[in-house]
């Protein structure tokens, strides 16, 4: 009876659609409630909560617990008690939310333009044939540079340079291209060459290479089929009428190559004269020949990579190079994947260099590499200061500057201007505002070699600065375990090398690593001011200086004999005592000295580091002799750069 009964309440409670526990305690309190032993409730009844019927529940005298339908919630949910808390917490929430895009908002609105990979590190140059060779044939290779890649992120390098390694008849060297997609046999093979690609990625680094639209080698099949007036390519080069009598050709004008030879040369085959810059092994492209054009762009795009834009200057070369950077750009829209182009020009102006920026609203390259330093023979504080204010001045708004030390076609820092000067130019390029680029081997002050004897036909005068890179005091340098090399290496290469400098606490080499990782991590180099200060036949002197922090970077550069300078009576708040950051005299650094009395030795550098917050870009006598590319302050307190100074 007893189990019938029961079965009867269960189904009257899902009959008037009573409340079902699934499990859970509905009430403790309830339940714990002592009950008097006289009232009918006290027998022995399971119910213990009141069935309500068909309308709204009753929760006057009930509280929340787990497991309740969603209609004693709603009665809850309704209560201002429980209501208004939550909504305060919807409209915090939305505000938060908002206030934070706000904020990402105005930090995107009011930052200034991040600086770009070839930006914001040096770049290093390397000569391929003269780097490494991994194969023991006495010339470098592919290999030999990725072999030696843990070496170059010693040296802080962002970005590595390659010159030109492409199939070539090595007339000279660089320039005189058979196939524009194809790797010469000397370098390796096309797998080495994405295999080195890959593994400068994988170091962080970024890579860029030659590429010479200017001219081609006679052996290219081009020239083959413009000479013969095969189809579209009769036109793919300069062609003009001339005379050949006796075997000396009467050019059409007195144009000269850069050898100082007459740059028309007469075809025995097309019985024309064809022109050419350099050499008669390179004829120019006829530029003006829309397929010409197609055919480059078709060139530029079909490696992945980055690439290094050489060109000399042809009626209509601009549009040329406007079309190439457009095309690059096609090859740019992918976070992280920018395409970089720079140009190198023989021959010319500052002003026509300055024209390969590009105008205001039409681009061009990102910069045209600057050699000017690297033809500078006559270390003084004049001319040095005359190449970096050339360079400045005329430079467009907004853009960026490079400074070069050395390169393939010019004489080796240490053989130009002297071992002393070695420290003290590459502290010049790294303070100075703008990328910082490396020839191989001047980070370590390698020298021009005295003589090439080579087998191949060449003008043998612009070899002495490609040497073998000097890595230890092994046989051949450590450069090639071969039983000879392209060419000799330099007599000092017992101890001027990598492994020797290494370990030397003031060599030119950890200086050089100092520079740079300086450069990496003070944003005063790698975003501030530059403020020119003053200059004579002896010294320079200039500030990197950024809003937002109050210390300041003094270069004080020596090119002429011993000097002593009096700082205070130059700058009215500098600090009596200030310390030495770097000096090209290892020793120095940290220290600090007496700005009434700074001597510096023939070739010595400061950096000297002081407080201040008075900074002279903001004096107005300094307002004509400061610069910035890309103006940004620094807040700390939120950590970042913003544009609204």
């Amino acid at each position: 009876m007893a189990e019938d009964k029961s079965k009867r309440d269960s189904i009257g409670l899902n009959a008037k659609e009573g409340q079902t526990n699934n499990g859970f305690v509905q009430n403790e309190d309830i339940l714990e409630t002592d009950l008097d032993p006289s009232s009918p409730a006290a027998g022995p009844q399971h119910n213990t909560v009141d069935i309500l019927g068909p309308g709204e529940p009753d929760v006057k005298d009930v509280r929340p617990y787990a497991g309740m339908p969603k209609e004693v919630l709603f009665q809850f949910s309704g209560q201002a008690r429980y209501r208004i808390p939550r909504e305060v917490l919807f409209w915090l929430t939305v505000a938060s939310v908002l206030l934070l895009i706000a904020a990402t908002i105005a930090i995107i609105a009011i930052s200034p333009k991040c600086l770009d990979w070839w930006q914001a590190g040096p770049m290093y140059q390397i000569y391929p044939r003269s780097f490494r060779d991994s194969n023991k044939d006495g010339d470098g290779d592919l290999k030999g540079i990725q072999d030696k890649l843990d070496y170059i992120t010693t040296l802080n390098i962002k970005t590595v340079w390659i010159t030109s390694f492409y199939k070539s008849s090595l007339k000279d060297f660089r320039h005189a291209v058979e196939d524009f997609q194809e790797i010469d046999p000397i370098f390796g093979t096309m797998k080495d060459f994405e295999n080195l690609v890959a593994a400068i990625h994988d170091k962080g680094l970024k890579l860029i290479i030659d590429f010479i639209p200017n001219h081609t080698s006679d052996k290219h099949a081009w020239f083959q089929w413009s000479r013969n007036r095969t189809g579209k390519y009769t036109d793919y080069y300069i062609w003009h009428d001339c005379n050949y009598e006796n075997g000396t050709t009467i050019p059409p004008n007195n144009w000269l190559s850069v050898y100082g030879n007459s740059s028309w040369h007469f075809d025995e085959v097309r019985k024309q004269c064809y022109f050419h810059q350099f050499m008669k092994e390179q004829p120019d492209l006829n530029f003006r020949n829309p397929d010409v054009q197609e055919e480059i762009k078709d060139t530029v795009t079909h490696y992945s990579q980055l690439h290094h834009d050489f060109t000399t200057t042809q009626v209509g070369m601009h549009d040329i190079v406007r079309s190439f950077r457009q095309t690059m750009n096609q090859y740019s829209r992918e976070p992280g994947r920018y395409r970089f182009m720079g140009t190198e020009a023989h021959g010319e102006s500052i002003t026509e260099t300055m024209v390969y920026y590009g105008l205001p609203f039409i681009q061009e390259a990102d910069f045209p590499f600057n050699s000017y330093l690297s033809k500078l023979d006559k270390p003084s504080g004049n001319s040095v200061s005359e190449v970096i204010t050339s360079w400045l001045e005329n430079m467009p708004e907004g853009k960026w500057p490079n400074w070069m030390t050395g390169g393939p076609d010019n004489v080796r820092l240490t053989s130009r201007l002297g071992e002393k000067y070695v420290n003290i130019m590459n502290m010049l390029v790294f303070t100075l505002p703008g990328t910082p680029i490396t020839y191989y081997g001047e980070e370590i002050g390698m020298r021009n070699i005295l003589a090439a004897n080579l087998n191949e036909n060449y003008d043998t005068g612009t070899l002495f600065s490609k040497s073998p890179m000097q890595w230890d005091n092994s046989s051949n340098a450590g450069f090639s375990e071969g039983n000879h090399t392209w060419l000799p290496t330099s007599s000092d290469y017992h101890t001027v090398n990598v492994d020797v400098q290494k370990t030397q606490p003031r060599s030119a080499l950890k200086l050089y690593q100092e520079l740079s990782l300086l450069h990496a991590n003070e944003l005063l180099l790698s975003r501030g001011w530059f403020c020119y200060l003053r200059n004579d036949n002896h010294s320079i002197m200039y500030t990197r200086e950024l809003d937002g922090i109050n210390k300041v970077f003094l270069m004080v550069l020596n090119f002429g004999e011993s000097s002593l300078l009096n700082l205070k009576e130059m700058i009215s708040n500098i600090p009596t005592r200030v310390r030495i950051r770097l000096s090209t005299n290892s020793a120095y650094s940290g220290r600090e000295v007496d700005t009434h009395a700074v001597t510096l030795a023939s070739g010595e550098g400061l950096i000297l580091e002081y407080n201040t917050g008075n900074l002279l870009h903001r004096q107005t006598a300094f307002k004509d002799r400061c610069f910035v590319s890309n103006r940004a302050c620094y807040s700390r307190v939120l950590n970042i750069l913003y544009s609204l100074c």
